[in-house]
């Protein structure tokens, strides 16, 4: 400890910094920080006075100036109804405008890019984890969490929030994976909350829900001010497919807590991001604009975004306009609402309506040119923008305060009391390393583009999987650290030895660059893969879906290239009465329409292929078709006298743009359909029999166009 405490004192130094008067926001070039060895911390050190060097800022002359609101008392949680009185915390008394006025200073130039945009809205990724496996955001088969030590800590996440903020950031965004699962998401909260004291303004959360109702309470007594819902259906089936989760009703319980908070006046500015996907949930959209009715929030809808291992193609996208005709079609006074200058999503509400809906456009009409975010991921480093793949470790400088290593409580204490004996008579408390930090922010936000990509080149760029941004392909071990460094990565060598990383990841440690490992969602056995792609112990054909040990497993479809794919299966049911079809055709079944009963029954069967087969993997379908022909009762024909009483050709055709084939899909969507009549005519004839159950086309992959003879 004696050697960490030299280390620490080397490092902290002390000043001050007199910025002039002003009533504008002027960028303050590097040079004039030059004097200034570190900026200040503003809150970790508890109980002791602390300076920023850069006051919080000032609203424009014509702006309001935001009131502490006045204590309310909300209604107790279920938990806790009758025992307790939850107090948001109010903000710092405001002082007059005059004063505000007077002190305001001017944004830093470290935060503001070639292009003039002010980065004032900070989203830090607390967490790698995540509950939820939902299909947009991570990679069927999953993603390498970090070693605990690589995360940000505590301490860290709060120092690097009052630099920020004592920068000029007013908004920060908790994040994850799923924030909520952090154990210490309430205290850590809790202090970066206190920075409102020094120019934060709100405090947000995105989260999926599934356990935020048994915290909100306490999140809103911190400070929280809004929350951002992922949830992309409102059909407990459909969430259970789309998150491969069961949680639909907790996640309710926290959207009712949040209604039933702002009824007693929490003020939580509430919205819903809803991930519109072509095939998967577009009929949810009108769904969840009837939502708005009377409900009080902001429904947004996204467009699918592109992000390693979510299988993005252009034809699952629902673009921005095709939501808007949607939507129009029901709902034609749908009017567009006026925006603020940062805004991410455009905001429209059906006249007469509560709440409102929104549209982030990130594929089809980008808002680059008025971005004001940056973002830290949960390993500490910084992305200038989403889509971007070009990162910066912040947590590598803050740490070479303590020797490189995590800064934890006790190092955070240490720390403490070293500024505090240094302090002296002086009531200023600095961050350690922040000239350096602020540095090297600074050129990375000079290094922001005016815009990213377009379309056509997007969904070939490499980005890390969404659950680790709002924490790329490619992880690399250095210095016992999985880092993803753009343009100056160190050599990495390949080895078949160790546990298995998952698909496409290489392993460090040998010297071996022939093979690469895959892990499989279902088993821990792994396969070896020579460089031309092939199985090392291949031998002839064999079963994809069972290992060498004889355990079933999920096949790997990540390193397939996606084109269309289209499958037709055909059965066909016979009856054992000529008065079945009779009845049929002219619709006198007691269960009613068995044709028109039995098409759907198979379209909503082809969806739901891998609820019922347990190794399919989810497909985006585009379409999917059943017809039934009724066939004449023929003793006569090739079935030996089985169609004596008639028959039901069953033909199911299924298509999507993908990566593995739609056979399945096709084959469930027959056999229900065949399921659904001989449900519906078993009454009339006990003696009906399905027969014939088969492929007889698939299209597209790698083995081309198969038809049965």
């Amino acid at each position: 400890m004696g050697a960490v405490a030299r280390c620490l004192s080397q490092r902290i130094r002390l000043g001050t910094l007199h910025t002039p008067t002003t009533n504008r926001r002027p960028r303050t070039t590097p040079s004039q920080f030059r004097g200034v060895a570190s900026a200040t911390l503003a809150h970790p050190f508890q109980g002791v006075q602390t300076f920023s060097a850069l006051p919080a800022p000032s609203p424009a002359v014509d702006e309001p100036l935001p009131q502490p609101p006045s204590p309310h008392r909300l209604p107790p949680s279920p938990a806790d109804r009758g025992s307790r009185v939850i107090r948001p915390t109010p903000p710092p008394s405001s002082s007059s405008r005059k004063d505000r006025i007077r002190e305001a200073r001017p944004f830093s130039d470290f935060l503001t890019d070639n292009f003039d945009r002010q980065h004032d809205y900070l989203r830090i990724s607390v967490t790698e984890r995540c509950n939820l496996r939902c299909l947009y955001c991570m990679p069927e088969e999953g993603v390498p969490l970090s070693p605990q030590k690589e995360l940000l800590t505590t301490p860290e996440i709060v120092m690097l929030s009052s630099l920020f903020v004592s920068q000029g950031v007013t908004k920060i965004r908790l994040t994850g994976g799923e924030p909520t699962v952090r154990r210490d998401i309430v205290p850590l909260m809790q202090q970066i909350g206190a920075l409102r004291a020094h120019g934060l303004r709100e405090l947000c959360l995105t989260t999926n829900g599934l356990s935020l109702h048994r915290k909100l309470d306490a999140m809103v007594e911190a400070g929280l001010t809004g929350v951002n819902l992922s949830l992309d259906t409102l059909d407990q089936w459909q969430y259970q497919l789309m998150t491969r989760r069961a949680g639909f009703s907790a996640v309710q319980k926290t959207i009712d807590r949040i209604f039933e908070l702002n009824r007693a006046g929490a003020g939580i500015k509430f919205k819903i991001n809803c991930v519109v996907m072509r095939g998967v949930n577009d009929r949810e959209i009108l769904p969840f604009v009837e939502m708005t009715r009377e409900k009080d929030v902001e429904v947004r809808f996204i467009e699918y975004m592109p992000f390693d291992g979510n299988k993005w193609s252009k034809g699952k996208m629902f673009s921005y306009q095709e939501m808007l005709d949607l939507i129009r079609s029901r709902y034609p006074d749908l009017q567009r609402e006026a925006g603020h200058k940062n805004d991410t999503s455009k905001t429209f509400q059906v006249p007469g309506f509560v709440g409102k809906l929104g549209f982030v456009t990130s594929m089809t009409h980008n808002f680059c040119g008025t971005c004001n975010r940056l973002r830290i991921t949960s390993d500490g480093n910084l992305k200038v923008c989403l889509f971007g793949n070009a990162e910066v470790s912040v947590r590598d400088i803050l740490r070479k305060v303590n020797g490189g290593e995590p800064i934890d409580e006790e190092a955070l204490e240490l720390l403490k009391q070293i500024a505090l004996d240094g302090l002296k008579q002086s009531s200023q408390l600095l961050v350690p390393n922040s000239e350096e930090l602020l540095n090297v922010i600074g050129m990375a936000v000079k290094r922001k583009k005016e815009k990213h990509a377009g379309l056509g080149e997007l969904e070939h760029m490499k980005n890390r999987p969404m659950i680790l941004i709002d924490p790329p392909a490619t992880f690399q071990r250095h210095h016992s650290r999985w880092h993803h460094h753009i343009g100056f990565a160190p050599s990495t060598s390949l080895t078949s030895k160790g546990p298995a990383p998952l698909s496409g990841f290489p392993v460090p440690g040998s010297g071996s660059t022939s093979g690469f490992q895959q892990l499989r969602l279902f088993t821990s056995t792994s396969r070896q893969f020579r460089q031309d792609g092939k199985d090392n112990d291949s031998k002839g054909s064999k079963l994809t879906h069972v290992t060498s040990s004889g355990e079933a497993h999920m096949v790997s479809i990540s390193d397939k290239t996606p084109t269309k794919r289209v499958a037709t299966a055909k059965c066909t049911v016979y009856f054992s009465d000529p008065a079945v079809l009779r009845l049929i055709k002219e619709n006198q079944m007691k269960k009613g329409d068995v044709l028109g009963v039995a098409r759907i029954a198979g379209i909503m069967a082809a969806k739901r292929t891998p609820d019922l087969i347990p190794l399919c993997h989810p497909i985006a379908l585009t379409h999917a078709e059943v017809e039934l022909a009724p066939v004449e009762a023929n003793i006569e024909d090739e079935t030996n006298g089985q169609n004596k009483g008639g028959a039901i050709e069953i033909a199911a055709t299924v298509s999507c743009d993908g990566k593995t084939g739609v056979e399945m899909e096709a084959l469930t969507a027959a056999s229900t359909a065949a399921l659904t009549v001989y449900d519906m005519c078993k009454a009339v004839d006990k003696a009906m029999v399905i027969e014939g159950l088969r492929v007889v086309l698939k299209e597209g992959g790698k083995s081309g166009r198969w038809e049965m003879p």
